[in-house]
C-alpha cells in the first residue's frame, strides 16, 4: 500500500502528498488514523507534484499536517447479496442496525 502524508486541511477537503509518483486512482479510498479510529477519505483530484485532493467522510477535528495516510488500493466498497437484504448500512458499507 502506498503511504502519504497530509499537507493541507480545508474542512472536509484534504490534500495528501505521496512518497512516489504512483498516485491512487480517482475515487480510491485512503485511510488515516485519527484519535485511535480509522477515518476514510476518497480521492477526487490529482493536483500534480505527487499530491491528491480528497473528500473526508468524517469530521476533520483532530487531523493535522504530517499525519500518515494509507492508500487502500481500491474504491469504497459496500456489501451486496441476500445477507444484506433488510439491513441498514452507512456510506462506507458498515452495518448500522447491528
Amino acid at each position: 500500500m502506498e503511504k502519504g502524508k497530509i499537507v493541507q486541511i480545508l474542512g472536509p477537503v484534504i490534500d495528501v502528498e505521496f512518497e512516489t509518483e504512483q498516485l491512487p486512482l480517482i475515487h480510491d479510498a485512503l485511510t488515516v488514523v485519527n484519535k485511535g479510529k480509522e477515518v476514510v477519505m476518497e480521492v477526487e483530484q490529482h493536483m500534480g507534484n505527487r499530491t491528491v485532493r480528497c473528500i473526508l467522510l468524517a469530521a476533520s477535528e483532530g487531523l493535522h499536517k504530517g499525519m500518515e495516510v494509507t492508500a487502500t488500493g481500491g474504491p469504497i466498497k459496500v456489501p451486496v447479496g441476500k445477507q444484506t437484504l433488510g439491513r441498514m448500512f452507512n456510506v462506507l458499507g458498515e452495518a448500522m442496525d447491528k
